[in-house]
């Protein structure tokens, strides 16, 4: 069974307080991400997917200029680098999340995601069976 450290990906872009939700929607787009953490100064504070930008901003008619922390996920799960994949994938599985913050501290250290798993890791069955459930479609048919 691996560590996160082993799979995570260190060097993570991320925004601050400071930035509104049109600057996180360009950052997305440049990187082709679907998530981006929010730090303030190193400690993470949140995160916004663009899930969040679709039902918390454009579906409630707030305006690009809307501050990030309005609209983004402060309620977070984390894992430490020294977490086991395993620990891991049962944790995005009970949570249905794609990305999970990786922290030491407060401190955002890097990220995993669903792919990291599948490009990184030889993960048991147990884990595979637990991170099927995130990408089975939901009741309506689509995918979470």
């Amino acid at each position: 069974m691996g560590k996160i450290r082993d799979i995570m990906t260190e060097r993570v872009e991320s925004c601050t307080l400071l930035d509104n939700v049109f600057e996180v929607a360009v950052k997305m787009k440049e990187l082709n991400v679907g998530a981006i953490p929010i730090v303030d100064e190193n400690k993470l504070v949140g995160m916004i997917t663009d899930r969040d930008i679709v039902v918390r901003g454009v579906a409630e008619k707030h305006p690009g200029s809307t501050k990030v922390e309005d609209i983004m996920s402060s309620k977070l799960v984390t894992i430490t680098p020294d977490a086991s994949t395993q620990e891991a994938a049962t944790m995005m599985a009970e949570h249905q999340i794609r990305r999970l913050p990786v922290v030491e501290g407060d401190k955002l250290v890097g990220i995993v995601s669903l792919g990291d798993f599948a490009i990184r890791e030889k993960t048991d069955d147990q884990a595979k069976a637990a991170l099927t459930e995130i990408s089975e479609p939901n009741y309506n048919g689509a995918q979470h």
